[in-house]
């Protein structure tokens, strides 16, 4: 059973508790106060995952070379979590979309989202890409060739749509991982996140 002490199935190795290369990551990635959030904590066992895990998450999300804003890139995010019912995820990322775009119109997303009607808010180029977005979360064996060419007829380059691919490809990871572990956000601090650079390196919370 998992508690704010130990918020998952298996042990994560608290902050105050860590040593070596785990207190090398947990350093990198805390947040005020020491806190390491519990996605994170999760690969505490095995700390070389955490390093490819945060590697590719600050790639995907909030690297500089990235050109899809961030706010849509957090609500491609947040669709194929909520496609994979994950429920710290759609928390952490809903709470870090709020922070983007402002309340009012978070919550306007998220309805729509929940409710599957992103053509509630949005049109062309980002509505074709949350489509696209859930069709490959839920079925992806179903995916042709004619779906790449859809998001092109509907205005977005090959470059938006690899970086659509690869928000859902990583959040899919992260949604098992963290449903895999009965992984919660107890003890989180929701919707901070490290800055756009090109240093993977840098994760510096706001």
């Amino acid at each position: 059973m998992s508690d704010e002490a130990n918020p998952a199935w298996i042990r994560l190795v608290p902050y105050a508790e860590s040593e070596g290369y785990l207190r090398t990551l947990y350093d990198r990635v805390k947040g005020p106060d020491d806190r390491v959030d519990n996605v994170m904590r999760a690969h505490s066992l095995r700390p070389h995952t955490m390093e490819g895990h945060s590697a590719l998450y600050k790639s995907v999300l909030h690297h500089a070379g990235n050109t899809t804003p961030v706010w849509f890139l957090e609500t491609l995010g947040v669709y194929t979590s909520l496609a994979n019912r994950c429920d710290y995820s759609v928390a952490h990322h809903y709470a870090g979309l709020c922070r983007l775009v402002g309340e009012a119109r978070g919550q306007e997303i998220h309805a729509a989202l929940v409710a599957d009607r992103p053509e509630a808010v949005f049109s062309g180029k980002e509505l074709a890409l949350l489509r696209y977005v859930r069709k490959l979360t839920l079925t992806p064996q179903a995916m042709v060739e004619r779906d790449v060419a859809a998001l092109r007829d509907a205005g977005a380059t090959d470059a938006d749509i690899f970086e659509a691919n690869q928000v859902c490809a990583y959040f899919n990871y992260s949604n098992r991982l963290l449903n895999g572990l009965g992984v919660t956000t107890a003890g989180d601090v929701l919707g901070l996140s490290p800055p756009n650079t090109r240093s993977l390196d840098d994760w510096e919370h706001a």
